[in-house]
């Protein structure tokens, strides 16, 4: 069964075709994309699948992704969730996104904080990563805050656009 999380004003839950709509208008954002990593998506086609693929990682305990919901409104701002997950090596990888409407109201931090006490206590893992662009300084100034170390800088890690971006490895340990 599928973990519905909660804080204070977040519900992270799991997402379904309904949606798709919203990821679309997220992952086809220019702003959201400046230092994801990702090609914009294009489709309401490709992200159903998208939405399939995170439900199958889920079922074969490769990774987890929730939609971010505030609390007593319908849709999300946001996603979170962790992907590369080694119930061996008792690690996984987190990564999320808001809505650039939602940016520097303390949302991200909130469901960050929700997903690493899931991670550790429900997913038992003993180390959670996090691979930041250089110049994203919000999700770097957030990892810090929250207690993730910075372990090195990953060299032309990451492709946005087809230019070559550094990028660096966080960890926290448990």
């Amino acid at each position: 069964m599928f973990p519905i999380l909660h804080t204070e004003r977040l519900v992270l839950r799991e997402l379904t075709s309904s949606d798709g709509q919203a990821l679309l208008a997220c992952f086809s954002n220019p702003e959201v994309l400046r230092h994801y990593g990702q090609q914009p998506l294009t489709s309401l086609v490709q992200v159903q699948q998208i939405i399939q693929n995170f439900a199958n990682n889920f079922a074969e305990k490769r990774g987890i992704k929730w939609g971010i919901a505030l609390k007593d409104q319908e849709g999300i701002i946001g996603t979170i969730g962790f992907q590369e997950w080694s119930i061996e090596h008792r690690r996984a990888e987190i990564s999320y996104a808001l809505f650039p409407e939602y940016w520097g109201n303390g949302y991200a931090q909130e469901a960050v904080k929700r997903a690493i006490s899931y991670g550790f206590e429900e997913m038992d893992l003993v180390r959670i990563g996090a691979i930041v662009f250089k110049k994203n300084e919000a999700s770097n100034l957030l990892l810090q805050k929250i207690g993730f170390e910075q372990e090195g800088l990953l060299k032309k890690y990451m492709h946005q656009h087809n230019v070559p971006h550094d990028t660096y490895i966080y960890s926290l340990i448990k």
